[in-house]
């Protein structure tokens, strides 16, 4: 089953849902066929380019196990950009086959990429998954509640998930997709990228995890739990360091600045594992992933409700105005600031360049015998 690339929309797309209301609709015509129960369907990005054997290497899986609900595969990108673009686009490749073949062992990957899927039949014509991809929602204790816009492919990750089936990595088989950045200016698509892959990540993460380990697995919902406390851990490193040099000496900065070269350039070697060649961007980039990367999950994180696709032009279209003060920008602002504040404040504690507020150091100095004499 082919569907439209994110920058080529189909003709029968609603533009309410974009390419959630066209997967349903094909969901739909494929379900009114009845396929037997170890047919397979693939979802397919219109940019994706597939391999000639990818049916005859990949469906067996199915047939193996009835446990199975659905498998992906390795990716190769072909970028339509500028050098930087193009390393970029293959160190994230890179990284996600080695976390995509480790999470494969324990048969429940992290997601199922909407450039190329594999699904049994049966959960594409079930009537509760095609409910689900087409109609997602969660209700958020700020924000209320709010449709899914982007991010099918997590919907249909979650689907199986909740409901048991393994999710296989294929690392044999490759996939090109054909990849355009939506901006010439790479810190702006970078943005733009990172937004709307970490806000389907986001979205669908606190439901997964409420899953709870002895339902999916321990090691993937601690994979799932890292997602959540790696944004903040990824940037402790820098803002102590930031710290150091302000406060205690600006040779913290350059000792930080050769850990980093290290560490950046063994992360890179390790990927040779993953590929038959690195680039000597691969260190400046991993840092730049870690470092504004983790800026913008946290951003993302008081915005879950804020989505928009890359090129098209489907949105979430709800008004300021409409809304209760708990779910405005505003408070969305004020309560990233106040995140922000708070983490810097406990590090600078930590460092002991900021002073120890007084009533803690009256409790933690007094004894007994003086807390009694106080009574």
């Amino acid at each position: 089953m082919r569907r439209s690339g994110q920058g080529r929309p189909g003709r029968r797309q609603d533009r309410r849902n974009g390419k959630r209301d066209a997967l349903a609709y094909g969901f739909r015509a494929i379900a009114r066929r009845t396929p037997a129960d170890n047919d397979v369907v693939a979802v397919i990005d219109g940019d994706s380019i597939v391999p000639p054997d990818l049916i005859q290497k990949c469906a067996g899986f199915f047939q193996l196990d009835p446990a199975v609900g659905a498998l992906t595969t390795d990716e190769l990108s072909e970028v339509r950009g500028s050098r930087i673009f193009q390393e970029w686009y293959a160190l994230r490749f890179a990284q996600r086959h080695t976390l995509m073949s480790s999470m494969g062992y324990s048969e429940r990957v992290l997601t199922l990429t909407g450039r190329m899927a594999m699904f049994r039949a049966s959960i594409i014509c079930n009537p509760e998954f095609i409910r689900q991809v087409e109609l997602d929602y969660i209700d958020h204790w700020r924000l209320g509640r709010f449709k899914f816009l982007t991010g099918d492919d997590k919907s249909s990750w979650f689907w199986l998930l909740r409901n048991g089936y393994k999710m296989l990595y294929v690392p044999d088989i490759v996939v090109l997709t054909v990849e355009d950045p939506p901006s010439e200016n790479f810190v702006s698509a970078a943005a733009m990228l990172m937004v709307r892959w970490f806000g389907n990540m986001l979205r669908t993460n606190s439901r997964a995890l409420a899953l709870g380990p002895r339902r999916i697995g321990l090691f993937t919902w601690w994979a799932i739990l890292d997602q959540r406390m790696s944004m903040w851990t990824s940037i402790v490193g820098f803002v102590v360091a930031l710290l150091a040099g302000i406060f205690v000496s600006g040779y913290a900065l350059l000792l930080y600045a050769l850990w980093i070269l290290t560490s950046r350039y063994v992360l890179t070697l390790s990927l040779l594992a993953s590929r038959p060649r690195v680039s000597v961007f691969y260190p400046f980039l991993l840092y730049f992933n870690q470092i504004f990367g983790s800026l913008v999950k946290v951003h993302v994180t008081f915005r879950l409700d804020r989505q928009k696709w890359t090129r098209q032009k489907t949105t979430s279209a709800t008004k300021a105005a409409k809304r209760p003060l708990i779910a405005s920008n505003f408070m969305s602002a004020y309560m990233h600031s106040l995140s922000l504040a708070a983490f810097v404040t406990v590090l600078a504690w930590g460092m002991n360049v900021l002073p120890t507020p007084r009533a803690f150091l009256f409790f933690h100095n007094t004894s007994d015998a003086d807390l009694e004499t106080v009574r």
